[in-house]
């Protein structure tokens, strides 16, 4: 058989299997669970893998599960095909969980489905003698960088040393003899086409913030008080007048939130909780626009006569797509919806922790247009299953094929040509480095 047959073939057996991979969507829809929180969602992958024969690991931080088909030597190169069991919380999001407001409202449940629509179309009957390497199934926790105060705790208690999925993966060494990664999103942007691919990502750094001031009685004596929701509202105003200094090139996005703004009104505020992400185009950019936050923050806090505690934490590196393994993903797609169907991306300004996969080896994070709405927004919902599950998984599929074929020759060529911009070591020093917990006192 020549590459076209192989791909007739594993088209063939995710069509064969449309009415499960989408019901598996449906289901994780039905069942959204915020990050390292995603049991039932991991439990649902280990039963789609027991029941296809694939071996898997579960329980990698936290939840994450990953499962391994061999090719016919192992002369090939690893390639990692990934999914995301996490949901967002959005309040009155027609799939919301009534007690968590979890909803996946940027189509992570599509994600996991294209995800097992690869491992199944790999399995097909003649496909796999045809490759050499690895496929690693990963089904990876906690992409939604929300729930920080949560996060952090799980962070102090040892439980994950990181905030995210993707960079719990890599410090456990899962990806540590992965040459190429793949995975697909879904989008809502459908006048744009079918299928979206390349471009970069802002990056960023979180913060978990807590004012402190003293409480008092806020009607009776509040000057004996010293209030913890001024010095945040002073420090977010502050925060705000640091945006004229930014470079329209950096992409700079900050928005913080008041997660606690005090116990009762008839006291005043003496612990107030904020949350906030710095992003930017680059490393250098968010962390530069990281400083500045702090100044406005500790700002906040002298201004009241209070204390600030910043514990700033890493978040995700920019994305940058590899454009000889978009070469292989663009020609497979076109086959599926046409040219006129494809775009190409240019910079966008949300974040992802694909980019520190990005960071190590070559990647493609490409989106298919099947949803509606606003990303994490409550009218973001999948419109087009066929589209966001089956087209999604065979437009990968097709590439695996490409990548493993003939020996593994054009996997091991991207790969072994590809000059990544950190290693795992200099990674992990740069995540572990930006990481610190300071307070600030008049």
């Amino acid at each position: 058989m020549n590459v076209d047959d192989i791909k007739n073939l594993v088209c063939a057996e995710i069509d064969s299997k449309a009415d499960r991979l989408i019901a598996v969507a449906k289901e994780i829809l039905q069942n959204p669970e915020p990050g390292f929180q995603e049991f039932k969602t991991a439990k649902t992958v280990a039963r789609e893998f027991s029941s296809i024969g694939i071996p898997f690991e579960q329980g990698i931080g936290i939840t994450g599960v990953k499962g391994t088909i061999m090719g016919s030597d192992s002369n090939g190169p690893n390639v990692a095909v990934m999914g995301e069991l996490d949901s967002l919380k959005v309040l009155g999001h027609p799939h919301e969980d009534s007690s968590t407001s979890a909803a996946h409202a940027c189509g992570h449940h599509c994600q996991i489905a294209m995800m097992l629509g690869v491992g199944m179309a790999l399995q097909a009957p003649g496909v796999l003698e045809t490759l050499s390497g690895r496929i690693s199934l990963m089904a990876v926790p906690a992409e939604e960088y929300i729930d920080v105060e949560y996060r952090d705790n799980l962070r102090r208690e040892g439980k994950i040393e990181f905030l995210g999925g993707k960079p719990e993966f890599v410090r456990h060494g899962h990806l540590d003899d992965v040459d190429l990664a793949m995975m697909t999103h879904t989008s809502a942007s459908p006048e744009s086409g079918k299928i979206s691919y390349g471009g970069t990502n802002n990056g960023l750094v979180a913060k978990s913030i807590k004012f402190t001031g003293k409480a008092s009685h806020a009607g009776g004596a509040p000057h004996m008080g010293v209030n913890a929701l001024n010095a945040a509202m002073i420090a977010m105003s502050a925060i705000h007048a640091q945006r004229e200094t930014y470079r329209d090139q950096d992409t700079i996005r900050i928005h913080p939130i008041i997660t606690r703004g005090g116990v009762a009104v008839s006291s005043v505020p003496a612990d107030v909780r904020m949350e906030t992400y710095v992003r930017g185009a680059s490393i250098e950019a968010f962390l530069s626009a990281s400083e500045k936050v702090d100044r406005a923050l500790r700002a906040g806090a002298l201004a009241v006569g209070g204390s600030v505690t910043i514990t700033t934490l890493p978040g995700y590196l920019p994305i940058s797509s590899s454009e000889s393994m978009l070469e292989l993903y663009v020609e497979n797609a076109a086959s599926l919806v046409g040219k006129e169907s494809l775009n190409k991306l240019s910079h966008r300004t949300g974040s992802t922790d694909m980019g520190d996969i990005s960071q190590l080896m070559p990647v493609i994070h490409p989106y298919v247009e099947a949803a509606s709405g606003q990303g994490h927004g409550i009218d973001y919902l999948v419109r087009d299953y066929e589209l966001g599950v089956l087209t999604g998984s065979k437009a990968m599929a097709m590439t695996v094929v490409d990548l493993m074929s003939d020996g593994g020759r054009k996997g091991k060529s991207i790969s072994d040509g590809y000059k990544p911009p950190l290693t795992k070591g200099e990674y992990l020093a740069l995540l572990r480095g930006m990481m610190r917990e300071d307070t600030y006192t008049e």
